[in-house]
């Protein structure tokens, strides 16, 4: 249901956060390296051909210059989810951030924090919840756990620290 697309294995460590929090919910997805710049046949072929192998939603992840969520955001309907990648070559970041951030009108690209590729996988599985109610009920539950995970800190922090707020 969901591509996650990198532009170099070195961007797996990021992107493996996405896969992870699909796995969690049981959301089938694919994840491969596809380069905007060293294959450019292979990312408009795996854009072009996504909908057909029945994706829904594509995350891509990538550094630097960051082309790889616009460009196959330019090849497709379905929706793309950008994960600017802090990499090597990069300049703190911004240039990716901004890569993906500043799209032209037409071709939009939801787009995340560097490194936020957990958060993308979060944002997949919310756009296929809107049609798919059981995976609604797994994000409800999950939503439910960081609010259950929120309250245990306070209890905890309560016992050391005086508060008389509940």
């Amino acid at each position: 249901m969901v591509g996650i697309i990198m532009g170099s294995q070195s961007d797996l460590a990021i992107m493996q956060q996405a896969a992870d929090f699909l796995k969690s919910l049981e959301i089938p997805y694919e994840l491969t390296v596809v380069s905007a710049h060293r294959t450019p046949e292979r990312m408009f072929d795996y854009a072009k051909s996504a909908k057909n192998r029945g994706l829904k939603v594509i995350i891509a992840g990538a550094g630097g210059a960051a082309h790889l969520p616009g460009m196959v955001a330019s090849c497709t309907t379905m929706p793309v989810i950008g994960v600017p990648i802090l990499s090597s070559n990069s300049i703190d970041g911004w240039d990716s951030v901004l890569s993906i951030l500043q799209m032209p009108s037409g071709i939009p690209v939801a787009t995340v924090a560097l490194n936020g590729a957990a958060n993308a996988g979060i944002l997949a599985a919310k756009m296929i919840g809107v049609s798919d109610e059981s995976v609604s009920q797994k994000l409800e539950v999950y939503q439910n756990s960081l609010k259950d995970k929120v309250l245990g800190t306070v209890d905890e922090i309560k016992n050391y620290h005086p508060n008389h707020y509940d």
